[in-house]
C-alpha cells in the first residue's frame, strides 16, 4: 500500500512527500542532496536548523530538520549556518568574572529580556535565563543552563539585540571548567600515568595489530572494570 502524501514547500517550491517523514528525509525524498546542513542526524550537532510556517498560523516555528516531522502545507527553509562573530581570547589569561564576559561580549548588555531566544531554541533551553545569569556573573549557573546547547544559531537569528547567545554559553562553560569546577583527582592521576609512559608498551603493541584483531579486542573490552 502506497503511503499517503502531503504537500510541503521547500524554499518556495512545492513537493509531494510521504506523511510522517522528518523534514530532512522529506527534503532528500524531494531530491535534495545534503552537502551542508546535515551532520549527526540525531539531534545533537545543530547543523540542520530549520525555520518554517504552518497554514493559518502567524507564528514562525523553529526546529531541527532531522527531528521535526513535516505537516501538510508547511513552508520551510534551512539555516544550516548562522554567521556570528566569536570573540578571540586565551582561556589561560581570562578571569572567571562578569568583567571578562562584558569585555568579550559587550552586546550582552543590550538584552531586553524578550525571551525570543528561548522560544527559538529547538532544545527547549532557557536561553534568556542563562544570558541573564551571565550578565550577573553567575558563571556556574550559565554553564549548567547552556550545557545542552548544540550551537544551531537559531536563538541569535531572532534576537532583536543581536546577541550571540551560544558563544556566551561556550565562554562560561570554558571558564567554569577551567577555574570553578571541582578538579577530578582520578583524571589527574591518569594524566600523570600517561606522562610517565605507563601505557606506551601497550600502545606500541596495538599499533602493529591488524584491523580485524583491533575489532576483536574492541568487542571484548571491559567497559566498566571493577
Amino acid at each position: 500500500m502506497q503511503a499517503k502524501t502531503v504537500p510541503i514547500y521547500i524554499m518556495g517550491k512545492k513537493h509531494e512527500v510521504p506523511e510522517s517523514l522528518t523534514i530532512m528525509k522529506a527534503m532528500e525524498y524531494s531530491g535534495y542532496n545534503f552537502i551542508r546542513g546535515c551532520g549527526c542526524r540525531g539531534g545533537l550537532c545543530g547543523a540542520c536548523g530549520t525555520v518554517y510556517r504552518l497554514p493559518d498560523d502567524y507564528k514562525i516555528h523553529f526546529g531541527l530538520a532531522c527531528q521535526t516531522v513535516i505537516e501538510s502545507n508547511m513552508h520551510l527553509t534551512q539555516i544550516p549556518f548562522y554567521p556570528a562573530n566569536k570573540a578571540t581570547y586565551n582561556i589561560e589569561e581570562t578571569e572567571p568574572t562578569v568583567s571578562s564576559i562584558l569585555h568579550l561580549y559587550p552586546e550582552i548588555n543590550r538584552c531586553v529580556s524578550c525571551n525570543t531566544c528561548t522560544r527559538s531554541c529547538p532544545q527547549d533551553l532557557e536561553v534568556m535565563t542563562y544570558v541573564q545569569t551571565a550578565l550577573r556573573g553567575d558563571i556556574k549557573r550559565t554553564a549548567e543552563l547552556s550545557f545542552e546547547c548544540i550551537m544551531c544559531g537559531l536563538c541569535a537569528s531572532r534576537c532583536p539585540s543581536e546577541i550571540v547567545q551560544y558563544h556566551i554559553g561556550v565562554l562560561c562553560r570554558r571558564l567554569y571548567a577551567k577555574y570553578l569546577a571541582p578538579k577530578a583527582k582520578h583524571l589527574a592521576d591518569r594524566v600523570e600515568e600517561i606522562r610517565k609512559g605507563a601505557f606506551d608498551k601497550k600502545l606500541d603493541e596495538m599499533a602493529i595489530l591488524s584491523t580485524e584483531k583491533l575489532k576483536e579486542l574492541h568487542l571484548k573490552r571491559e567497559i566498566e572494570p571493577d
